[in-house]
């Protein structure tokens, strides 16, 4: 008999495909985007990590076609079928990536997004440091990429580095929320900074 995470899981996946969208974490934004209503039509938004693109989809219905979306990732994404919705591939610490990105924007965007994760290894202490490293670079990218007032969700394992780390963002925000949506599996660490008020 399947437990509860497979059977989770198989409902969000179908979903996820009934929907249209690449990925079963696509449903995680949409719901948080839901809850928190951060995305308004006309913004501009920086997704690192965006491969394969399920959250692209979701910020360019919540951006409609006046925004601006930029994707990226050190995989290839398959281009989605909209002119406001760009890729760069590449390394977001690459300063040439940070060069390409204002390119494409002109200005710092209004939310950034992170749900990078690093290759599993199955051992929680050593995946949760990996990923802590990786959500510490969407942070760090905020004085360069963000404008002032603006917001970010950041994936985070919850682990030993968890209260540094939300220390950290709650230095660079006014107000920072935990989320864990509901597609996200029982079994899972994971949990979503919603971060409003950046301080510049």
């Amino acid at each position: 008999m399947p437990n509860k995470n497979q059977v989770l899981g198989d409902y969000y996946y179908r979903e996820a495909k009934r929907e249209g969208y690449r990925s079963r974490s696509a449903l995680k934004l949409k719901e948080i985007a839901d809850k928190y209503r951060i995305f308004k039509r006309g913004y501009a938004v920086a997704d690192l990590g965006a491969a394969p693109g399920g959250w692209l989809q979701i910020e360019r219905e919540l951006v409609g076609e006046e925004g601006t979306v930029i994707g990226i990732d050190l995989s290839f994404i398959k281009p989605l079928p909209y002119e406001n919705v760009k890729l760069i591939k590449g390394d977001v610490t690459d300063p040439e990536v940070l060069d390409n990105f204002f390119k494409l924007t002109e200005r710092k965007v209004d939310i950034i997004v992170s749900d990078l994760a690093p290759k599993f290894s199955g051992v929680h202490d050593l995946d949760h440091a990996r990923q802590i490293g990786l959500a510490r670079i969407a942070l760090d990218s905020a004085p360069k990429m963000l404008r002032a007032g603006g917001s970010m969700v950041i994936k985070v394992l919850q682990g030993s580095e968890f209260k540094l780390f939300l220390s950290d963002a709650n230095r660079l925000f006014g107000n920072v929320k935990i989320y864990k949506p509901s597609a996200s599996r029982d079994s899972s660490s994971e949990v979503y900074l919603i971060c409003t008020g950046f301080r510049g």
